[in-house]
């Protein structure tokens, strides 16, 4: 049991760091950069961590720009007002990130900017041949390791990770949760979960404020991945932005015009 507990968490929190690590607050809102070897590192970070859920982050990034700018309104990829249930809003997210991946949908030029873009693994890490691979290795482990039948439960979990991640945020964060800033939107917090999210469900906060660094906003809300990126900029990994360094600042979305 304690071997199914400790793969499933780390499988859980290595997924939503890459996802808000370098899909989101990188490739989406530029809060910090860094050099096309430390890009490269965290792109196979984040295949790994993902494994069979894994997303582009060009494509997540365009997706993402797009729910900013068209939060809760027909053109937002993902929002709960236009769909009957959490598995529609999943089902349409997943057809919109297909279409962009494949250049079948027409995007905006102002959602394209300064996108980060591997192409040729990007092709690799999608291709169904390597996601089924994932999902047989996880089917194995659980083989291999589970206890009981009842474990294999967790495994759809493990198999759509960062869908999984995404419906949590952009579903019961725009129903649940408390208002920081009153905006022209559904979002919400979700404190305290965010120990489970590492500072994605500050999203209030978030739509607040997109570009900012830190996502939390008050004194008791701890974003979990700030003082990681703090020590990544010291040791120069990355940079961090100097308008981004304070949760404070009021930054406009870089996909505005």
């Amino acid at each position: 049991m304690s071997i199914i507990l400790v793969f499933f968490l780390c499988h859980w929190y290595l997924a939503i760091f890459s996802q808000t690590f370098l899909q989101h607050r990188y490739a989406s809102h530029a809060a910090f950069s860094m050099s096309k070897f430390w890009e490269r590192f965290f792109y196979l970070l984040a295949y790994i961590g993902q494994g069979s859920s894994y997303l582009s982050p060009r494509v997540y990034a365009i997706m993402h720009r797009m729910h900013h700018a068209y939060t809760d309104t027909e053109k937002d990829p993902h929002s709960p007002k236009y769909d009957d249930n959490l598995f529609a809003m999943m089902w349409r997210s997943r057809l919109f990130t297909s279409r962009v991946f494949n250049n079948k949908m027409e995007i905006e030029e102002r959602f394209l900017k300064n996108l980060p873009d591997w192409h040729a693994f990007d092709r690799m890490a999608n291709n169904w041949v390597s996601r089924v691979l994932w999902i047989c290795f996880y089917i194995a482990f659980y083989i291999i390791f589970a206890p009981s039948a009842w474990w294999f439960l967790l495994l759809p979990v493990h198999i759509t990770m960062v869908a999984f991640h995404g419906a949590v945020i952009n579903w019961f964060a725009h129903k649940y949760g408390t208002i920081n800033f009153k905006m022209k939107n559904t979002s919400r917090n979700l404190y305290p979960m965010d120990v489970f999210l590492l500072g994605e469900a500050y999203h209030n906060n978030h739509h607040k404020t997109p570009s900012a660094v830190n996502f939390g906003r008050r004194w008791y809300q701890f974003d979990l991945l700030y003082p990681v990126l703090l020590f990544l900029n010291w040791i120069h990994v990355i940079r961090i932005n100097k308008i981004n360094k304070h949760s404070n600042v009021e930054l406009e979305p870089v996909m505005a015009d």
